[in-house]
Order: C-alpha cells, then structure tokens, then sequence
C-alpha cells in the first residue's frame, strides 16, 4: 500500500509561527509534536500571497472527511490560543488540524487519531481562506 504524503505549502507567516510555538512546547505536552515538525520540515514554504486558494492555511474555514467513518465536519484551524470552546474550531495541535495544514483540496492524508488509530483526513472544500481575502497576516 503507498502510503506516499500529498505535499504540502505554507505561509511563511504560518511556518514562522509554528515552529516558534512547537518550540515552546515540551513533547510531553504534545503528543503530536514530532509528527507535526516533520511536515513543517516537508512543506513548500511561500509567501502569504502566493498561497493558492485551494490550500489549508491557519484560520482557514474547511470542509473534510474522515475516511475511515464517512463523517463530514466543517472547521477552523486554529492557534491554540484561538481555542475558546467553540465546537468549530479545531487547534493546529488536535490530530485532525495537524493533518489538515497545507493539504489542498482533493488531497487526503493518513495521520495517527487520538488514541494512535490511523485515520484518513480528505479536504472537499475550502469555505473561506485568509490568504484568497487578502488577509495576509491574519
């Protein structure tokens, strides 16, 4: 089975801010942190205005699917610090938002879930992105 990535682009201002907070942030505190480090490690890092429309950015707007139960959710990455409990935001360091970042539309990606299962995450669509708004530092 390939299990090869989709590549994945970023801001500038995104990988910039990530990795400033991924090192701030003990592993112990983060599970994810490795995993997350790599892709920021794989990205195509381009400036907030080259950023195709069809791309993840943080507090990106998405529609997505889990393949593996067939349920569609519609969220907003966002910084940790943007958690404020609402049910439509997803933290760039939950499994599902470290999966999401710089995934294009039609790309899916496999990502350990909570509790170490695969899961497969598919970006349908993009509803609303900083970048395409011309909100270039967001």
């Amino acid at each position: 089975m390939s299990s090869k990535k989709p590549q994945i682009v970023l801001s500038t201002l995104d990988f910039d801010r990530i990795d400033a907070l991924l090192a701030a942030v003990p592993a112990s505190a983060f599970p994810g942190k490795a995993d997350l480090q790599a892709e920021l490690n794989r990205a195509d890092v381009v400036a907030p205005e080259e950023i195709p429309p069809t791309v993840v950015t943080m507090n990106s707007t998405v529609q997505f699917t889990i393949r593996e139960t067939g349920k569609e959710f519609c969220l907003t990455l966002v910084y940790p610090r943007d958690m404020d409990g609402s049910a439509d935001r997803v933290s760039i360091f939950a499994p599902v938002g470290s999966a999401l970042l710089g995934l294009s539309v039609g790309d899916e990606l496999a990502w350990p879930g909570p509790g170490g299962t695969m899961m497969t995450v598919q970006v349908k669509k993009i509803i609303y992105q900083p970048e395409s708004s011309g909100e270039l530092h967001r």
